[in-house]
């Protein structure tokens, strides 16, 4: 069955050894304000710790190694720029890092990528990546946001409110401050099947979505193990197909 490596512990030559038939997992996350209580880290902290976890938890079943590359830190985040705290890269700048890695991937020998997002703002840019990068480097490209692992009816995931507050006391629990409580944030008017961007939304709720109040620990354990265990199904599977 597969092993598991870290890319960054691993010499080039264990690299090199594997990558031919590795699944190359990817976290990306982001760095950027979180309302007044989560660190800036939180996405990449989330990404990096869940792709992680599935990695080890899949690795005994897999049928291939699962090469497990650092988590990228950065994301596309300029819409939280007014609230300080966020370093953005642009849409462009980050579809040629994300191409950069998966051409670095390909010359080496590797064919077979999973991108593994952890942030909103990433995932346009994810999905045209992968789209374009199997074509211009002959890889077979997964991309996934790890809360789609949930079924929609049972959380809203939300910015720096209650799901990902539950999920940081979980897993960097010394990082999140006491939260307040809040009123339920302003309705944001919507129009049916049209995605709208505004600044003023942000500003209206002041950065941060739904009531982080509510958060515990013991549920961000339970999303955090049906979260990391989905995951850990999927490498499987895509261990298969790719």
């Amino acid at each position: 069955m597969g092993a598991l490596l870290r890319w960054a512990e691993a010499d080039r030559a264990a690299v090199r050894g594997v990558l031919s038939e590795a699944l190359v997992l990817v976290p990306i996350g982001a760095t950027e304000q979180h309302g007044p209580h989560l660190p800036t880290g939180t996405d990449a902290f989330l990404a990096a710790a869940v792709c992680e976890r599935a990695a080890e938890v899949a690795a005994p079943r897999a049928e291939r190694a699962l090469l497990l590359a650092p988590a990228i830190p950065y994301g596309a985040s300029d819409h939280h720029l007014p609230f300080n705290g966020t370093l953005s890269l642009s849409t462009q700048t980050l579809l040629h890092v994300l191409d950069d890695l998966a051409r670095s991937i390909a010359v080496q020998g590797g064919k077979r990528l999973v991108v593994v997002n952890g942030h909103g703002g990433n995932v346009g840019v994810c999905h045209a990546f992968a789209g374009a990068a199997s074509t211009r480097h002959g890889l077979a490209v997964a991309h996934t946001d790890y809360w789609r692992v949930l079924a929609p009816e049972d959380i809203v995931p939300g910015h720096a409110g209650q799901f990902e507050t539950s999920m940081m006391l979980a897993v960097r629990g010394e990082l999140v401050q006491e939260t307040a409580a809040r009123k339920q944030p302003k309705q944001v008017a919507r129009v049916s099947d049209v995605d709208i961007h505004s600044e003023k939304v942000w500003r209206d709720i002041d950065g941060y979505t739904d009531r982080p109040e509510l958060a515990t620990e013991g549920q961000g354990d339970q999303w955090f193990e049906r979260i990391t265990n989905g995951l850990a199904d999927r490498f499987v599977a895509l261990a298969k197909v790719l």
